[in-house]
């Protein structure tokens, strides 16, 4: 039963996007009736949880310069359609020219309803596959705040009573960002990354606070919100979540959001699916691909866990036909993958598609569905390998749109 409730948590702790939906599968219990004289709320559990000062480097997951969750290995295994494998050695930029400002997903372990700010190793888990491999372009700035913990979010899916503070973890993160902005930023152009919880958090952030304000509107390169919904109107790119900040059409756009949702291409929503619809009227859930911004299929730099995509997932079978180990932390399967936002039913999503070949040595599957119990999840899509399947161009994009952002544009690539 342990083992069974550790499970359920991991796979909480990558699909749960707290901010902007709620657990799809579970149904609330009944709400008892109302007592005559409501009772005074309970004192918060995580009252004694002191404020994180960001002034210090112990209020950060992450700080350019410092060996932490961000500085560990990113060296990727490229295995090729005829199976052929070389090793791709990570390395930092020594002097990024911009920066990133990440927010993790929903990950503690913590027995509270909002974690602590102790550095677990679901944090610096959750840093080396989603935030790490930027520092090859960009210094990384991650702030631990008192999120949402997976004890909370059971409770919630329970149909239980829970203390836990959305609006805590949001203040956390408002807090770093005003620190980042005063401390560390000195002028240069940053691109906020979140995904789940953190994308949520951060698309609070950037409507509150950073679109309201001209001098933070010109340092933001761009937003990427994956795993969460943003609501466009129908046929548009601004208006809805966002007054001001439109959806990323070309790599040379800076100001702009990247926001998708994921599911395999033959297996799209069901319909109690939380994930890439909204709830205001007359607006989508937003959809934009890195790979191909302007729209249509494109194959993916996706960059995956050797692995595979956690305790949540179906173990990764082997990558090659002859069942030969791999070394690295990170795998690319060039070709292998294609993604292309797709209209289904009133949903909007990313559908992925793995162009499977029989004749070609390397896999034919990969895993990111949620299973729990052998059960496979079909509204959380493939929520675990949201960032994965488009890592490579997420950070090839940061890197396009900085260029633009300083007036130094690069030359775009070709289409092939």
């Amino acid at each position: 039963m342990k083992r069974l409730l550790f499970v359920g948590a991991l796979m909480t702790a990558f699909a749960a996007p707290v901010i902007a939906q709620t657990a799809p599968t579970v149904s609330p219990a009944p709400a008892p009736p109302a007592p005559i004289v409501a009772p005074a709320p309970p004192a918060p559990q995580f009252a004694a949880i002191p404020a994180p000062d960001y002034n210090t480097d112990a209020g950060w997951l992450c700080l350019p310069g410092r060996q932490d969750a961000c500085a560990v290995d990113q060296n990727v295994t490229v295995i090729t359609g005829d199976g052929k494998r070389k090793i791709v050695k990570f390395k930092a930029d020594p002097a990024p020219k911009y920066d990133c400002f990440y927010v993790y997903p929903t990950v503690s372990l913590d027995p509270t309803p909002n974690s602590d700010l102790n550095i677990g190793p679901e944090e610096k888990q959750v840093a080396a596959s989603q935030a790490a491999r930027f520092a090859a372009k960009c210094r990384v700035y991650a702030p631990l705040y008192r999120q949402v913990t997976l004890t909370a979010l059971r409770d919630i899916m329970a149909g239980k009573a829970s203390a836990a503070d959305r609006k805590l973890a949001y203040l956390d993160v408002e807090a770093a960002w005003r620190a980042y902005r005063d401390k560390y930023q000195a002028g240069r152009g940053v691109v906020v990354i979140g995904h789940s919880q953190g994308a949520g958090i951060l698309k609070q952030l950037l409507a509150d606070v950073i679109e309201n304000d001209a001098g933070q509107r010109r340092l933001l390169i761009a937003a990427y919100l994956l795993g969460t919904n943003v609501a466009v109107p129908a046929g548009g790119d601004v208006g809805g979540d966002f007054k001001r900040t439109k959806l990323c059409k070309t790599m040379d756009q800076y100001g702009c959001v990247v926001s998708y949702v994921t599911f395999r291409a033959d297996s799209p929503p069901p319909e109690n699916s939380r994930f890439g619809k909204v709830p205001q009227p007359g607006m989508v859930a937003a959809c934009v691909n890195p790979a191909a911004l302007g729209g249509g299929k494109a194959v993916t730099d996706a960059i995956l866990g050797a692995r595979g995509a956690g305790l949540a997932s179906a173990p990764m079978g082997p990558w090659t036909s002859d069942n030969a180990p791999v070394t690295t932390p990170f795998v690319s399967v060039p070709g292998l993958i294609s993604a292309e936002c797709v209209s289904n039913g009133g949903f909007n999503y990313l559908a992925v598609t793995v162009n499977a070949n029989p004749q070609d040595p390397r896999t034919d599957t990969i895993v990111g569905d949620v299973v729990v119990n052998g059960a496979t999840l079909k509204d959380w899509g493939l929520h675990l390998i949201d960032m994965p399947v488009e890592m490579g161009n997420l950070v090839s994009l940061s890197e396009y749109q900085a260029a633009s952002w300083r007036g130094t544009p690069m030359d775009l690539p070709k289409k092939k």
